[in-house]
């Protein structure tokens, strides 16, 4: 049952109370909101719109003698009625230019989370999540010492691979030049998947047993050559920000969190759950304590993208309910709209 549309000077009181919260923590009094506002409306109107936004769930009171405080129900509301603001024009071209100077997946997926938690001041994430299906660019293959082999994989999307792999027999570097020549030239374009299963058929054709490169190439294949990775590429920054918050956590919990936030798997299962929305759409929550008990305080702003090589990704931040969302907003709807833009 969703609740029914605050009268405009419910909406307006209470996103005053809201606003004076933000930036004080303190709990609100009808004269601080009659001081704040313009019109003539006196502190006992105020007094009593703000009974009426308590009997409905949107303001608390700690202490009998005290001003309100608004609840998460508060926040979302008020939330809801907020465009993102605009960053000035030096900032954006400042935010493109560093996406655009860097050319991997991996170094943008990283430099947005130090970008969104410079802006906003809050915990910056932001993850790349692999396709299924990613095609080859190409491979390179590099000597090293003691019968060990460097293998590049990059991919279509621009996610770079390295693997170190042990062999139990050298292969020279001329042999590693035909192998990685072969793969590109006729594996290039091909999703990884049937690339290697192709691979892997040629292998066991006969004639392919008396070839010397076919079957070195073999063993690389066994030392996974080809092996289709699709893990997260996540990086999260800023979350000691989140030590000078009044959070109300013990230190135990306050560790708990921390941990929560350095397990790639966790931020993962936090962004797919809260952002679920198209492409493009900016979302807000308000109030994560269903995803762990210790960020029942904090909110998500974030947004689903597709990078330009067709590769999406999730831009977030997390911070306190007590955050500028319309700055953050406005951070997070520019550094996605970089992220997604910005050629390689």
């Amino acid at each position: 049952m969703t609740d029914e549309p605050l009268k405009t000077r419910h909406q307006e009181i209470l996103n005053s109370v809201v606003r004076a919260y933000i930036e004080t923590g303190e709990p609100v009094g009808s004269r601080t909101i009659s001081k704040r506002r313009n019109n003539a409306l006196s502190p006992a109107s105020i007094r009593n719109v703000m009974a009426d936004l308590a009997d409905e769930g949107y303001l608390s009171q700690p202490h009998t003698s005290a001003g309100r405080i608004p609840t998460e129900k508060a926040i979302r509301c008020y939330v809801s009625s907020l465009t993102a603001g605009r960053l000035p024009m030096n900032e954006v071209d400042r935010l493109r230019s560093e996406l655009g100077a860097v050319h991997t997946v991996e170094a943008r997926v990283e430099r947005s989370s130090h970008i969104l938690t410079e802006l906003s001041r809050a915990v910056g994430i932001a993850a790349a999540i692999p396709a299924l299906a990613q095609e080859l660019d190409q491979i390179e293959l590099v000597p090293l010492a003691e019968r060990r082999i460097l293998m590049i994989l990059v991919t279509r999307d621009h996610m770079v691979r390295n693997r170190v792999v042990a062999l139990d027999e050298p292969i020279g570097a001329d042999e590693l030049a035909s192998i990685r020549n072969y793969v590109n030239l006729n594996f290039s374009g091909w999703q990884l998947g049937e690339a290697r299963r192709e691979l892997l058929r040629r292998m066991a054709e006969e004639r392919a047993l008396y070839d010397a490169m076919m079957r070195k190439l073999a063993l690389l294949c066994q030392k996974g050559l080809l092996a289709s990775d699709t893990s997260p590429e996540v990086h999260m920054e800023g979350a000691s920000n989140l030590l000078g918050l009044d959070l109300h956590l013990t230190r135990e919990r306050m560790r708990d969190l921390l941990h929560a936030l350095e397990e790639k798997e966790r931020l993962i299962e936090l962004l797919d759950r809260f952002l679920e929305n198209e492409p493009g759409e900016l979302e807000v929550h308000v109030g994560l304590g269903d995803a762990h008990p210790a960020m029942k305080d904090l909110a998500l702003i974030g947004m689903t993208v597709r990078m330009p090589s067709g590769l999406p990704a999730k831009v977030a931040v997390l911070g306190h309910m007590r955050m500028q969302y319309e700055r953050v907003m406005c951070v997070v709807l520019n550094t996605s709209r970089a992220l997604a833009s910005v050629q390689f």
